[in-house]
């Protein structure tokens, strides 16, 4: 089952959805400056924060040492708009995972056995 809709998702333990940021000790935050919006797209931003507010997706958080602000982005659908979230400074404080990429013939082996 899918869920396209956060309201579609409520009761949805915290703890199975949470994690935490290991941020290096050596990187400075970073608070942008707040960006100012038209009344009309003030009133979709709020519109989406309560929603994922009342499902218990986000929580407000005072004095953050790391700020983020929201981005409009225009949909397909004319007239709707998605809330995003700029993390890129975050992203590049944060260290990066490794993951290295199998080798192609441990790829093929797995693929083709039963």
């Amino acid at each position: 089952m899918f869920a396209w809709l956060p309201s579609d998702m409520p009761g949805i333990d915290p703890n199975i959805i949470c994690h935490l940021l290991h941020v290096n000790p050596a990187g400075k935050p970073v608070v942008r400056k707040r960006r100012n919006f038209a009344p009309e797209r003030v009133a979709i931003i709020k519109v989406e924060i309560n929603k994922l507010l009342a499902v218990g997706f986000i929580e407000e958080v005072s004095y953050s040492e790391w700020l983020a602000n929201v981005v409009l982005v225009a949909k397909q659908e004319k007239g709707k708009w998605r809330v995003c979230v700029d993390y890129t400074d975050l992203n590049k404080a944060c260290p990066k995972d490794n993951f290295p990429l199998p080798r192609i013939d441990q790829l093929v082996d797995s693929t083709s056995s039963n």
